[in-house]
């Protein structure tokens, strides 16, 4: 009985995520034959919808954002607000899914706006290395697009999607226009050695990973925080530069890179582990707080209890 659930399990399972990557497919299509505003309308909408359906999730969105604002925002603004993730939630995949067809500069250029390249630029001049730090918030695919442009051809630490048809996918995706998927928590030598050539990394640490990790605060709690990007920073002197995106009101996506961020070095390694790692979240918190309703709220963020990370 246990063997037959099992197979029935991975039989659902596979046609589940046959249906994701045929639906997937026909988005793709059917994006680029709508006008992008129009599109992207549409994406909400169904973001709203999706929140009535998945109740477990909202729930899910619900309590984080209690958590975090519940001194500053009343249960209707809340209730309001976790709406809205889902709607800018559907926006920011729709944007995502119309940009597979993006192949030159100038479509990207009719709806990007950047803001502060200079930083980029500055931090790659020193031929160190660069260290890309981003968040799952807005369109964030769309950093490793505008890097591909401007020739970083940057190797992207993400974790490896469960169904091998939608990670080949995304990684053509990636790929095409220069820059490289790496499955988070591999490939650590490549990472090193491309830091130190002067190449470009980009990271996101803002979800609760099964990799090294440390507990720092962010959004006002405790949670364990990826240390990768703390370490290839300490180890190779790589200039560490926040880079992170939006979809404004005028349906504009934009995209803001920060100054490099000042790395504290002691000499004690667990001091500055915990130390830079602290410090980069408090960068990603600043920009999550200035857009909440863009980020994923939905994610088991502070789900690892101290003593059940991987150090």
């Amino acid at each position: 009985m246990a063997k037959r659930k099992k197979v029935f399990k991975r039989f659902r399972r596979r046609v589940r995520y046959n249906l994701i990557y045929a639906l997937l497919r026909v988005m793709i299509f059917v994006s680029n034959l709508l006008p992008r505003v129009l599109w992207l309308k549409i994406c909400g909408a169904l973001g709203r919808l999706s929140s009535v359906f998945t109740a477990k999730s909202r729930r899910r969105v619900k309590e984080h954002l209690t958590m975090v604002y519940a001194s500053e925002k009343s249960p209707s603004e809340i209730d309001k607000l976790s709406v809205k993730v889902f709607e800018m939630l559907g926006k920011n995949a729709g944007d995502v899914i119309r940009g597979f067809r993006i192949l030159e500069l100038s479509e990207f250029e009719k709806f990007r706006v950047i803001h502060g390249a200079e930083h980029i630029e500055a931090a790659h001049k020193k031929g160190k290395g660069m260290i890309l730090l981003t968040g799952h918030l807005g369109a964030f695919e769309f950093t490793a697009t505008e890097l591909s442009f401007r020739g970083y051809k940057p190797l992207i630490i993400g974790t490896r999607m469960k169904d091998e048809k939608l990670n080949e996918l995304l990684a053509r995706q990636r790929s095409k226009l220069g820059a490289t998927a790496v499955e988070r928590g591999k490939d650590t030598v490549k990472l090193v050695k491309t830091l130190k050539s002067g190449g470009t990394v980009l990271i996101l640490i803002d979800q609760d990973t099964k990799v090294k990790s440390r507990f720092v605060n962010f959004l006002g709690r405790p949670c364990a925080t990826p240390i990768g990007a703390t370490l290839m920073a300490l180890k190779t002197g790589a200039a560490v530069v926040p880079m992170f995106t939006h979809l404004r009101d005028d349906y504009k996506l934009e995209i803001n890179c920060y100054p490099e961020i000042e790395m504290t070095v002691t000499g004690d390694e667990e001091t500055d582990l915990v130390a830079n790692t602290q410090i980069l979240n408090d960068v990603i918190e600043r920009e999550i707080r200035k857009y909440p309703e863009q980020w994923v709220w939905m994610h088991e963020r502070w789900k690892t209890k101290p003593g059940e990370e991987i150090r």
